[in-house]
């Protein structure tokens, strides 16, 4: 028996779905749900919230696929939608708290560090943070924002970005010398 390809590429997958074919849309959850999953699980700590606000995404990718115009990554667009996904969860939910209060009450929070440093337990560590240290950090370091963009995004200044950062990164700087695995990178 021969299997048939009925998609042979991205933009032919992308356009079946955009037309409304389930088995198009289903075949493009299944490749991308895993990556934006893990988006997603950047912002929001609890796993399920994170599936919903993927499942959110992506209902939105699908309601937009007309919008994409095959002028760069598919997967960054649909990252950029998750990203915006993830931000809107958290104003709504209200955890974004912009306060050295926040810091001050998980500051002594004790992490159990495993045997080996691996990236669960530098996720352990950015779970940590106080939710508006952890959306600027993630959204810097990771995503590679600028600290303008991040302020746009999040509705805050741009210093307030700057700093949300920089006390991020001390927090977590403090935590990996209490741990002695300061490194690379971290000072």
């Amino acid at each position: 028996m021969k299997i048939i390809n009925f998609y042979q590429n991205e933009k032919q997958l992308i356009k079946k779905s955009a037309a409304g074919k389930r088995d198009a849309q289903r075949r493009l959850f299944d490749q991308y749900a895993p990556t934006m999953l893990g988006v997603c699980r950047r912002y929001v700590k609890d796993i399920q919230f994170a599936e919903d606000v993927m499942i959110n995404g992506f209902v939105k990718v699908f309601k937009s696929l007309d919008g994409f115009r095959f002028e760069g990554s598919f997967e960054g667009w649909i990252k950029r939608i998750m990203i915006r996904e993830s931000i809107s969860y958290l104003r709504k939910q209200q955890f974004v708290v912009y306060d050295g209060e926040v810091y001050e009450e998980t500051a002594n929070k004790e992490i159990a560090m495993p045997e080996v440093m691996d990236t669960e337990y530098l996720q352990i560590l950015i779970d940590a943070l106080p939710e508006g240290y952890r959306a600027v950090f993630v959204l810097h370091v990771v995503e590679g924002y600028m600290h303008n963009e991040i302020a746009d995004l999040l509705g805050i200044t741009e210093n307030t970005s700057k700093s949300q950062f920089y006390k991020a990164r001390k927090r977590l700087q403090e935590k990996l010398r209490d741990q002695n695995i300061v490194g690379y990178g971290t000072e």
